[in-house]
């Protein structure tokens, strides 16, 4: 068999695919695209309503204003150590403390595990460049970007933030965290558009629907607890 068989066999499968899964009649075809079109559409509102939400709230670093928390979002851990990615929200988050744009840090991530804690090497992190140990809060619960919105003015009493992340999830976070009840502004930290950038990116697109259904429904984080006293405690201080 030459190269061109197996083409012409892999186009005879998809026209008698396309037969088999298109409607017989111009109307039935019609109405097919019609449910295709509208299905298209309404996958793409969460996205809509996340990028419409957000995009208002978001600042550059130099131009935020002021608020007594910032709240940095876990971004994965490299051998103990935080990830490039969650490095550059850290620096982000020094930046705004020697400003005096913030007074409070809260740290939240992912401690699900005994072997991998996100919030103590981002406070180790932060503690190494200056920010002072008891200006830093730990949520070792914050699973999720809806966990750490909803723990940080629930678990918190966080009322107002400014919020620390990529560019690619500010928007989310923004919508989140005013789902949850929280008044915040956010730094959309920018990184080098590498494999990563670009998976992040297109994660948003489906993470939106999850987003939108959490800012509807409101669900119970993961863990609750009772309050936790440290971020009005590292305020008084």
């Amino acid at each position: 068999m030459n190269a061109a068989g197996p083409v012409r066999m892999a186009c005879r499968r998809l026209r008698l695919l396309l037969r088999l899964r298109l409607p017989a009649t111009r109307g039935g075809r019609r109405r097919a695209l019609w449910v295709l079109m509208a299905s298209s559409v309404l996958a793409l509102l969460p996205a809509t309503w996340v990028y419409a939400a957000g995009t208002p709230r978001i600042r550059a670093i130099d131009e935020v204003p002021q608020a007594p928390v910032a709240m940095v979002f876990g971004a994965g851990l490299w051998q103990g150590e935080p990830s490039p990615y969650l490095a550059h929200r850290l620096d982000a988050a020094v930046e705004l403390y020697r400003k005096g744009t913030i007074r409070v840090v809260l740290v939240t991530g992912d401690n699900s595990r005994a072997d991998y804690d996100e919030p103590d090497a981002m406070r180790a992190y932060l503690t190494k460049r200056g920010v002072p140990d008891d200006r830093i809060v730990s949520d070792y619960a914050g699973f999720d970007t809806w966990d750490s919105c909803a723990r940080a003015q629930r678990i918190f009493g966080v009322k107002r933030a400014v919020l620390i992340t990529q560019d690619f999830h500010i928007r989310r976070a923004l919508a989140l965290c005013k789902a949850a009840g929280i008044d915040s502004y956010g730094v959309g930290v920018t990184a080098k558009h590498d494999i990563t950038w670009y998976a992040g990116g297109a994660r948003e697109v489906f993470a939106a629907g999850k987003a939108a259904l959490d800012a509807f429904v409101r669900p119970r984080p993961a863990f609750l607890g009772p309050h936790e006293p440290g971020v009005e405690r590292a305020l008084a201080g």
